[in-house]
């Protein structure tokens, strides 16, 4: 499925269905981030759309956007500040744009075990499929109609959207992914929260620089310990390492540029023009990749669709733009993130050794018990340990 004759762009329905496969992780932080810590709706998919397609166009396969989900739970957990979350940003972009120019992550990659990097995807996998059936069985303030009799309506649209999933997953005629949004958009026109349309303040709404003002000593300071030296072992682990791994995995000699330090440079300098344009911490994170191409996206032309969306919505619906995503139920985009996690977590099945599969388990555990960061540094001292003969499992 590498697809070596794969056109550099395809724009047919497998693309679009595919640009949507990862909406499940994107939306609800995002829109987390914008409601909760007052982050400005534009600024935020505005840089999310241009971030899509520039990647696609660099790398020329599809590539996947998505929040820092460290920094992304913790903001909107503890309510962080505009300028907390932009500082962060900030920090993270100056430390992977280092270790990508430098060529240090190159080193860190070419000694980073395949145990450690399937155990990082199976974490991420088995972590997404728990979100994705949480957001399943919890209820949606999003919907007018919260249940039918003593079933909650978000079980119910969930069990359906699952099951419609399974049955379309390889239907090419009708992909799952786009028959799952479009009538998730549908019936939240009808049993959503409705939209007051006369509120909305029509017109070309464009991106300001330095939108919250500039973040005071304080900020950059205490945002290090807090938010980014928990996040960067899991941004090197998985938005890196993992993905760049998988990539490679898909798409064969047309991922040719996605390496370790291309894939770190992109990063590092999407998340420092997203300080200065207020957005959100972004990367390329293996789960999202794994979910659009599990809903098909096989070229750059699923960045193109999907960043294009997110530019074009943005900049006609302004800070309006979270009412209109938010008609899609999240049940629906926890059917998303469900079958994005099984396709990650699938990804161990290469592993032989009982030693590898033994440090790919302790990984899983680690970061249930723990977070991907502290799961990938022990994974690698495990992985390393197991190289003595003493050591047996």
């Amino acid at each position: 499925m590498k697809g070596e004759n794969q056109p550099r762009y395809r724009f047919d329905r497998l693309e679009v269905a595919g640009s949507l496969g990862d909406l499940g992780t994107l939306l609800p932080l995002a829109i987390g981030m914008i409601l909760l810590n007052k982050l400005h709706a534009t600024n935020v998919f505005v840089l999310i759309g241009i971030f899509y397609i520039v990647a696609g166009y660099y790398f020329g396969v599809p590539v996947a956007v998505q929040p820092m989900k460290v920094i992304g739970a913790y903001a909107i957990a503890t309510g962080l500040t505009p300028t907390q979350i932009v500082s962060s940003s900030l920090w993270m972009g100056i430390f992977i744009l280092f270790l990508g120019v430098t060529g240090l992550i190159q080193v860190i990659g070419k000694y980073t075990p395949k145990s450690t990097v399937r155990g990082v995807q199976l974490g991420v996998g088995v972590v997404l499929m728990i979100k994705g059936l949480k957001l399943i069985i919890e209820p949606d303030p999003n919907l007018a109609i919260q249940a039918l009799g003593p079933v909650s309506m978000s079980i119910i649209l969930g069990t359906a959207g699952l099951l419609l999933t399974f049955l379309l997953l390889d239907n090419k005629k009708l992909p799952a992914a786009l028959v799952l949004v479009v009538s998730g958009i549908i019936l939240g026109i009808f049993i959503g929260q409705p939209i007051d349309a006369a509120a909305f303040n029509w017109g070309i709404h464009l991106p300001k620089p330095i939108p919250y003002g500039w973040p005071s000593v304080d900020d950059l300071l205490w945002v290090l310990p807090v938010l980014v030296l928990p996040q960067i072992p899991m941004t090197i682990g998985n938005a890196i390492i993992s993905n760049t791994d998988i990539t490679q995995e898909y798409f064969g000699e047309r991922a040719k540029r996605a390496t370790y330090r291309s894939i770190a440079n992109s990063q590092g300098l999407a998340d420092i023009a997203s300080f200065f344009f207020g957005g959100i911490p972004m990367c390329h994170g293996a789960g999202g990749l794994a979910a659009h191409y599990r809903f098909g996206a096989r070229t750059a032309g699923s960045n193109m669709i999907i960043g294009g969306i997110f530019v074009l919505l943005a900049l006609i619906f302004g800070e309006n733009i979270v009412a209109v995503l938010k008609l899609l139920p999240f049940s629906l985009l926890g059917v998303l993130l469900v079958f994005a996690g099984l396709q990650l977590a699938l990804m161990i099945q290469d592993l032989r050794e009982r030693k590898d599969l033994f440090v790919a388990l302790l990984m899983l555990g680690i970061a249930l018990a723990t977070n991907l960061g502290v799961a990938f540094i022990i994974g690698i001292i495990a992985a390393y340990a197991f190289k003595s003969d003493k050591l047996r499992v």
